[in-house]
């Protein structure tokens, strides 16, 4: 861990200049954890596109996809260190921080649809939890969609007891730790880089996964049965080093904002798009047996995990639990 911490400080005294270059160029480097071909991955390479474009190669963005550079338990302190410029954690990571405010978005069935996400990403809300980031060297510039995460698992999931029992693999949350409780889950914390192989060797036996990552990382290959139970968001803030940022020329910083807020619509847009298709070709690819609840099975989960809630409300604020809830229509069920 010494040695690590020590390559990270060395790479510091390059990154947080932002002006180390060859010919001159401010150098990003973008590092993520998931797979070129997901919402994340695509969307990184047109900021990079952009970027590039706009400031007449005055920007050069290096994107690293992955996990090439850091697993997800080091790439924030490493954005941190100053070893990359450019992260896009999803929003769960800023718990352990001590950001637990985050950890809202991991409250199971708090969103009912992408509409519902965006009141909140998108506006007062979204700013006011990015405030709080600056404290601790970040800047945060945008938020993505990634989905809305879905049971996979070796045995039929109809009902919530079906889970009971079951070793499930989830992001280092407090909130999805007591979820998966909630639920008689064993819950499982490991990096995204790990979970085909933790599937495939019996160490977890199922995951909460978005079906864009879920197909990408052959995670449905090893997994026979998929419900569709949509029961938690999965969403992405888009962060720099703010020292770095801060430092920029300021009419380089103004081309990059614009730059991220033109790959966010392009984002939020294709995140959707790739749900569906990944579905679809989950279906097609006949090794997973996707399976849709009923009405009245979806209630059953929602009903279960209200729990969560209440039980969570101190841990990430019970003051922006509420207004959460009043911008997107939240009612909780009976």
């Amino acid at each position: 861990m010494k040695l690590k911490i020590a390559a990270l400080v060395i790479g510091a005294t390059f990154g947080m200049t932002g002006m180390a270059h060859a010919a001159g160029q401010i150098v990003i480097k973008f590092s993520h954890v998931v797979a070129p071909d997901t919402p994340k991955g695509k969307a990184a390479e047109y900021f990079k596109k952009l970027a590039e474009e706009r400031t007449k190669g005055k920007v050069s963005v290096q994107v690293y996809p992955n996990s090439q550079l850091y697993k997800d338990k080091e790439e924030l302190e490493a954005l941190q260190l100053g070893a990359v410029q450019m992260l896009a954690p999803s929003l769960a990571k800023f718990g352990p921080m001590g950001v637990k405010e985050f950890e809202a978005f991991d409250l199971p069935y708090l969103f009912d649809n992408y509409d519902e996400v965006h009141k909140v990403t998108q506006g007062a809300i979204g700013q006011q939890l990015f405030s709080k980031l600056e404290s601790k060297g970040i800047k945060g510039l945008a938020y993505w969609d990634n989905g809305f995460k879905n049971f996979s698992s070796n045995k039929p999931i109809r009902t919530p007891a079906d889970l009971k029992g079951t070793k499930i693999r989830i992001q280092g949350s407090k909130v999805l730790e007591e979820e998966m409780r909630t639920l008689g889950a064993l819950p499982q914390v490991m990096a995204f880089s790990e979970v085909y192989q933790a599937l495939q060797t019996g160490v977890v036996d199922g995951t909460e996964l978005e079906p864009s990552n879920l197909y990408t990382s052959k995670a449905y290959e090893v997994q026979k049965q998929l419900t569709l139970t949509g029961h938690g968001y999965l969403g992405y803030a888009v962060v720099v080093n703010k020292k770095f940022w801060d430092g920029l020329p300021a009419d380089v910083r103004t081309t990059l904002e614009g730059a991220m807020k033109d790959t966010t619509k392009y984002e939020l847009q294709l995140a959707k798009q790739d749900s569906d298709k990944a579905i679809a070709a989950i279906k097609a690819s006949g090794k997973t047996q996707v399976y849709t609840p009923t009405p009245a099975e979806k209630a059953a989960f929602k009903k279960t995990l209200q729990v969560v809630h209440e039980k969570m409300a101190d841990r990430v604020g019970k003051d922006l639990l509420k207004s959460v809830e009043k911008e997107t229509g939240y009612v909780a069920p009976k």
